[in-house]
């Protein structure tokens, strides 16, 4: 069993985290008391203690986010870093960033959570509820939507509240607010209004129901991503990029691709699939390969479909379709842009004559990670799948995975 000493008072940050650290994992290995009584208790206390630990993760994941040490690791977002590297999923990497970002309005929010007065969840809900305001109303939202939460009102409720904030502080401060016209059109049919400006452009105002949004989600929400850490648009700034794409036909409704070996389609039985694993049986898809819509993706021996050589340096159409259809996303482990909107990566770098513009030599990054793989080269390593596609994993900077300890101790 390991022992923990630690003068909490004189340890730094890092001996705390390093302290903390061994208990978690001490406490993980114990058997739950048989007492269901004493679990309640337990668990309530536990809970209250992982709230504090958040408060200290909301500071670094912060001081990460505000110095783009992210980004010397190979990620091109702090969120990236969340998820990929941390493991959380996104709506958890989501509410820890929004945190992190507005703790320094929050000043009622920040203290009370670090001194166990307030969960998790309700910090997250003002954080995100006053993300969009100013400070002048951020510091009355604060305040209004803590009230609720000392009230009884559940992080559910404040959370509901806080999506109509504006509102909420009209009515405390006894003010009036114009009605909501939008409202009383109903939530059963899709709406859209648009009135051009004077100097041409156009506003646009509406409503998509829940069948419609999905279809916007899935169209525009892949083509809104950034563009890597030097794209510093908005969301709302992206996603008219996106909208102009699809309306001008610079994104092409996406086909279904059955792979499948040349002897499949000539009366063979070796099942074929889909993009994303799929099977399909033979007979099937020697049926929907015909079909309008659908493109056929003929594997030759060793897989290899295409061959250019080492004359061409930029991948043919049919290459990049073949590749779209390989890689649903960036090569790099954990990096989510789509194939659709990646660049073609000469694996093992084209200008050095190492790699031909062949089929087998090429796979699809993104644009951040096509140009950290030329700058770092020493942090990206190598592999394939089990299907033959590459794998990108990143490494640690070449100094290290730890940074000095003097440079974690400011919270000491």
């Amino acid at each position: 069993m390991q022992s923990v000493t630690v003068e909490l008072g004189a340890a730094s940050t890092m001996e705390l985290v390093n302290a903390l650290s061994a208990i978690a994992t001490e406490l993980a290995t114990r058997d739950a008391p048989e007492s269901a009584a004493a679990c309640l208790e337990l668990t309530e206390t536990l809970a209250a203690a992982a709230d504090m630990q958040e408060s200290a993760l909301a500071g670094f994941i912060g001081r990460v986010d505000a110095t783009g040490e992210q980004a010397r690791w190979g990620y091109p977002s702090t969120q990236a870093w969340l998820r990929s590297s941390l493991g959380m999923r996104d709506n958890r990497a989501k509410e820890r960033l929004t945190l992190a970002r507005q703790r320094h309005r929050l000043s009622q929010v920040t203290e009370r959570l670090a001194a166990g007065e307030l969960s998790f969840g309700y910090a997250v809900t003002v954080a995100d509820s006053v993300a969009r305001l100013d400070d002048a109303d951020c510091a009355q939202a604060e305040t209004t939507l803590l009230e609720m939460a000392d009230q009884g009102f559940s992080a559910g409720k404040v959370a509901a509240f806080g999506h109509r904030i504006r509102d909420v502080i009209a009515e405390r401060d006894d003010t009036e607010t114009a009605p909501d016209e939008d409202t009383k059109r109903g939530y059963a049919k899709s709406w859209l209004t648009t009135t051009r400006s004077l100097d041409g452009g156009r506003y646009v105002k509406g409503w998509l129901n829940p069948e419609d949004a999905a279809i916007w989600d899935g169209t525009l929400a892949p083509l809104a991503k950034p563009a890597g850490p030097d794209d510093r648009r908005d969301l709302s700034e992206r996603t008219a990029a996106a909208l102009s794409s699809v309306l001008s036909g610079g994104h092409k409704a996406t086909k279904v691709t059955v792979i499948c070996d040349l002897d499949t389609l000539t009366g063979g039985s070796a099942p074929a699939r889909l993009t994303d694993g799929t099977p399909i049986p033979a007979a099937q898809a020697r049926r929907i390969a015909l079909a309008a819509g659908v493109s056929p993706l003929l594997l030759g021996r060793g897989n290899t479909p295409l061959y250019l050589g080492h004359r061409e340096r930029f991948a043919s159409a049919a290459q990049r379709q073949v590749l779209e259809t390989l890689y649903p996303s960036c090569a790099v482990r954990g990096c989510e842009l789509p194939g659709t909107l990646c660049e073609v990566d000469h694996v093992h770098g084209w200008a050095l004559g190492n790699s031909p513009t062949d089929i087998d030599q090429l796979t699809l990054t993104c644009g951040w990670h096509n140009r950290f793989k030329h700058t770092s080269p020493d942090q990206i390593h190598i592999t394939k799948d089990q299907d033959g596609r590459y794998v990108y994993r990143l490494l640690p900077p070449p100094d290290g995975k730890s940074p000095p300890a003097t440079s974690l101790g400011w919270a000491a």
